[in-house]
Formats: C-alpha cells, structure tokens, sequence
C-alpha cells in the first residue's frame, strides 16, 4: 500500500472514525487501496468489515461519543417536594463531572392520578404539580451541563401515561397544544424511544432504553439478547453484566437503578415488601470509542452516595 504505513488497528480506527477518504487523505494513498486494504482484513477478521449504516428507526436517536463520558439516569419518578437523595447527586455529578451527554432514561415523570391502576385515599400530586417539580428540576440539570453536552429524554412507560390520557379518551385533540409532553417542556431535551450510542462502532455500540426484557436476569438477557451493550431503568434492580463471546470486546448489560428514593410513597403499591432495588445512576466512559467497564453511583444514605470507592455528601 503506498503511503505512509500503519498498524492494522490504527487502519481500523481511522477507517471507523473518518471513512476511506478521510484515510486515504492522512495515509497519502488513493482510496482504491484503503478500500482493498479493509477488504482484505475483513477476510481474516469480521470485526474490521465494513461498519454497518445506522438505521432510521422511529423514535431513535443516534448520537456518538469518542471520548467522552454519559451520565445516565432513571426512574426519577419526581413529585413536588423535597428531591431525593439521587436526584441531589445527579444534579452534583453532572456539575461535576461535566460529561458529554446527560440522559434521562424514562419515568422522569410519575403521574399516579392518571394511571389505569386503582387509586387509593393516598393524596397524590396532579399531573400539573408535577409538571412545575419537574421543569423546575430538569432546568437545574440544564444549568448545571457544561456548555454542548447532549440533553437525551429517553421515554418510559410512566411518561407515556400524558400523551395516553388524551389519546384514549379525546383522539380528536392530536396536535393540540399541550397534549404532547414535550409541549410542557423547553426545547433543550431532545425526546426519543431510545439513544443508540456509537452505534456501528465495536467495543463501543451502546443502546440506552427504559426497559425490554424483564426478571432477575434481564440485564444480562437484555446484552445478550442484543448483541451490543445495553443500558436500561425501569426494574430499578442496579446492577452490571459482563458478557464475553467470541468477539474481541465485552459487552454490558445495565440496570442504572432508580434516581427515586425506594421508600418514597410514590412506590406504595408495593406493599412495603422487601424490595430487590436500589437507588443510583450510571456513568458511561468512552475512549476511541470503545466503551469502558460502566460505573454506578449508589445511594447509601439520605445524604451520602458511593462512587468510585468513596462517600461523597450530596
């Protein structure tokens, strides 16, 4: 290959990250040969074949992450008063930490008085209350991002109740101001079904969703099952599964747990069971794309999270 010469993993990468003629251009070759070059290697390797085209899936937002950091959370499950412990740290460790992209991943919202289940004589905020609690958090977190992070809300079944409400009693309101919950909010967050990060690339293709399989096992089914990374809420279990095959990178499973206090009354319904949950978010590290094993921060107290082998006061 004319040009200059290159490790077969520096191919790839630069392959990966600017495409053949971007390549071509950096090596000094003409492009024929950086496209023979990736058609040889594919022979030998499948990891380093032609990257796949992102799909347009409704509802799917592609973003991409080179280095860089994700700050995930979900099941907030806010209602008007004092925040929980989580929802202090994640306002924290977003000042913090400053990552590239801050997700809410589903269950922002609670809305208990529009749900098909039962009510009970419990008192229970109105969606509107709710609504104000929320904008009123969501934009500390804003204020709190540092400048171009990416803003993703990642819908959950709990979110979707608004829009439900109005779609099954009065169809005839679609397009009505109001009707949709992202009219209640500013435009900074982007709303979407699900966030595929760097999606194409390997070691580093991560779909963040609020849930899809369910039980004890579902972080790991939920990997396995997709064949790339995947991080969820909605069980609020939190937990990381490592998954190893044949391929030349781990995957992960992740269950970011509940940003909600578990004994908020919001979760009354349980019953007061022994509940298999925890309170915490996520944190997602990319390097070159690739992403490293997740870390979670966990509540362990009213005002104390655990991160990386320390107490930190939220």
């Amino acid at each position: 290959m004319a040009g200059k010469t290159c490790s077969d993993d520096e191919f790839v990468r630069l392959f990966q990250t600017y495409g053949a003629t971007e390549t071509a251009r950096q090596l000094g070759c003409m492009e024929r040969a950086v496209y023979k070059r990736r058609a040889n290697l594919a022979r030998f390797d499948p990891i380093t074949a032609p990257t796949k085209q992102a799909i347009n899936f409704p509802g799917r937002l592609p973003l991409e992450i080179r280095n860089g950091t994700a700050l995930i959370g979900s099941d907030f499950h806010i209602w008007p008063g004092e925040p929980s412990t989580c929802l202090r740290a994640f306002k924290k460790f977003v000042a913090d930490i400053k990552p590239s992209a801050v997700i809410l991943n589903g269950d922002v919202m609670d809305f208990p008085r529009i749900s098909r289940h039962p009510q009970n004589w419990e008192k229970a905020p109105d969606p509107q209350e709710e609504i104000e609690s929320v904008q009123d958090h969501l934009n500390d977190i804003v204020q709190a991002c540092k400048r171009g992070a990416h803003k993703v809300w990642t819908l959950g079944n709990h979110d979707a109740r608004w829009e439900a409400t109005f779609a099954n009693a009065v169809p005839q309101m679609r397009g009505v101001k109001g009707v949709h919950l992202a009219d209640h909010f500013s435009g900074v967050w982007q709303k979407a079904m699900s966030c595929f990060i760097n999606e194409g690339v390997p070691g580093g293709a991560t779909m963040v969703k609020h849930r899809w399989k369910g039980g004890m096992n579902a972080t790991r089914a939920n990997a396995l099952n997709a064949g790339v990374s995947m991080i969820t809420g909605h069980l609020h279990s939190q937990n990381v599964r490592p998954l190893s095959d044949y391929n030349r990178f781990d995957r992960y499973g992740v269950d970011t747990g509940c940003v909600a206090d578990k004994e908020h009354r919001a979760f009354s319904y349980t019953e007061d069971s022994a509940l298999d949950w925890r309170s915490g978010f996520a944190l997602l590290t990319y390097r070159d794309g690739i992403l490293m094993p997740p870390e979670l921060i966990t509540k362990m107290d009213a005002k104390t999270v655990w991160f990386r082998g320390q107490l930190h006061k939220v």
